[in-house]
């Protein structure tokens, strides 16, 4: 008969604070791991709590869980994460959190020129329709399949 230790689904729920819908989602999308025991009960290494708990702060700070997974993907399964481990993964998102907090002081310094504004126009409003360089060469369409930048053309 095979004996597996570790916490339950409701242990790991009540010690991260989330629902046990949360951990079994985050289970799902291949974030945190689990063996089952000989009744087949999930039974998850105590180092799961910090593993949550780095999801949960990166969630937080607005990155999405794809990326979280794919950041998390170099920790060993069972190992407990280290200070070290987090250095390394915030150090991944530090540049798009602050391009993030770039685009949102922009878009908040704009919306005070909008004010009573009303007219959300595609021709001249830059938060409705921002850095729309094609846009000032007039309506309609601006290039033939063979004249379009590199970055419009099809590969």
């Amino acid at each position: 008969m095979k004996r597996i230790g570790g916490l339950t689904v409701g242990e790991v729920a009540e010690r991260s604070g989330i629902a046990v819908s949360a951990v079994h989602f985050y289970e799902r999308k291949g974030l945190i791991s689990s063996e089952r025991n000989d009744v087949n009960h999930r039974r998850y290494p105590p180092t799961v709590l910090r593993k949550i708990a780095v999801i949960q702060v990166a969630q937080r700070a607005g990155i999405p869980l794809r990326e979280i997974g794919q950041a998390m993907a170099f920790l060993p399964a069972e190992a407990k994460v280290t200070a070290r481990h987090w250095e390394t993964l915030s150090s991944r998102w530090t540049a798009e959190l602050d391009d993030r907090i770039a685009r949102l002081q922009r878009l908040r310094d704009g919306m005070a020129s909008c004010i009573g504004c009303g007219c959300l126009s595609m021709d001249t409003c830059h938060l409705f329709n921002p850095d729309d360089v094609i846009g000032a060469n007039g309506p309609g369409p601006r290039f033939l399949e063979e004249d379009a930048p590199e970055s419009f053309s099809q590969s």
